[in-house]
């Protein structure tokens, strides 16, 4: 799960992007990043830790320019590096772009982009995208996004912008959230509603395989074939405290009815045919593992009847081993 915010108009892009990106540190806090574009050029600035910390390592003041990207990480594929981090960029340093999801067939693809010529600077699936972007752009940054799109299996929300085509802000959304805010002389792209309240309360909820093209006047939404699509403009009235809230009238309901994605998100990029893998994360060899005699689960709360829960399932499993 990582968090994105993207914006295109007339004021400064990142003391907006920096706002906004704190709204979204429950999505993702162990990296974070920032680019915009200026006078033609991609700028990247990015590190590791929390977004605080991120933000008095790098320097954001050189990062001039009225479109931009930012972004936080919880890594999925890739350890946590500042190479990691997003934003990533193509190998001409002209496409740079922020993403939350998984893609399934990133070795696939990469290794059909090396054998091209590709240069790549990560071991995330993130960072394919750009390369494939790349390799579909003749100078219309929408229709590349467009065609890499139906080369990738997995789930997405994207933001993409183009140094040639600065006027543009392109969106994308598969099985990961992702919505349009639309403001007065200017657009954002955000991973939840709270992060764009203080700009705006018009936003539009982009569905399953929708492309945004953003600029600072306009917003237009497609299909992944390019036709396009009326959407319904939604005007949130939260409160600033009901915000926090997603809307939901208490927390509990917040959190009941964002579980099913919450599950969502923690198992992708975890499912290896049809099981849950953690080898790679819990950092022990299947040797170690086999010496474990005693697991203890630390709950409270609710947690600690889905501990209970957890606790009965590992018993019944043991007895079929």
């Amino acid at each position: 799960m990582c968090g994105i915010i993207g914006y295109i108009g007339n004021n400064k892009a990142v003391p907006i992007l920096m706002e906004a990106l704190k709204r979204l540190e429950y999505r993702g806090y162990d990296s974070a990043g920032f680019c915009t574009i200026n006078e033609d050029n991609i700028l990247i600035e990015k590190d590791i830790g929390k977004i605080q910390e991120v933000e008095n390592k790098v320097n954001l003041n050189g990062l001039n320019g009225q479109v931009g990207l930012s972004h936080c990480r919880w890594a999925t594929t890739g350890s946590v590096t500042k190479e990691n981090a997003h934003p990533h960029t193509d190998c001409k340093n002209m496409i740079s772009i922020v993403h939350n999801g998984i893609i399934e067939n990133f070795s696939e693809l990469k290794e059909k982009l090396i054998e091209k010529g590709h240069k790549f600077k990560s071991s995330t699936d993130t960072e394919v995208i750009a390369h494939l972007i790349e390799d579909n752009y003749n100078g219309d940054i929408e229709g590349a996004t467009r065609e890499a799109l139906k080369q990738i299996d997995g789930s997405y929300a994207l933001g993409v912008i183009c140094a040639r085509e600065p006027q543009k802000l392109i969106a994308a959304r598969n099985e990961s959230p992702l919505i349009v805010g639309l403001g007065k002389d200017e657009n954002f792209i955000a991973s939840d509603v709270p992060a764009i309240l203080k700009y705006t309360n018009k936003v539009i909820y982009l569905e399953n395989k929708e492309i945004a093209v953003l600029e600072k006047n306009n917003v237009a939404v497609k299909d992944i074939e390019g036709n396009k699509i009326d959407k319904k403009i939604n005007k949130i009235d939260w409160s600033p405290e009901l915000s926090e809230k997603s809307g939901y009238d208490h927390f509990m309901l917040k959190e009941i009815f964002e579980q099913p994605r919450a599950i969502t998100e923690t198992l992708n990029g975890r499912i290896e045919n049809g099981n849950i893998n953690l080898i790679d994360e819990i950092n022990l060899s299947k040797e170690q593992l086999n010496k474990i005699d005693r697991i203890i689960i630390v709950a409270c709360g609710t947690s600690w009847h889905a501990a209970l829960l957890g606790s009965l399932c590992w018993k019944s499993w043991q007895k079929f081993q």
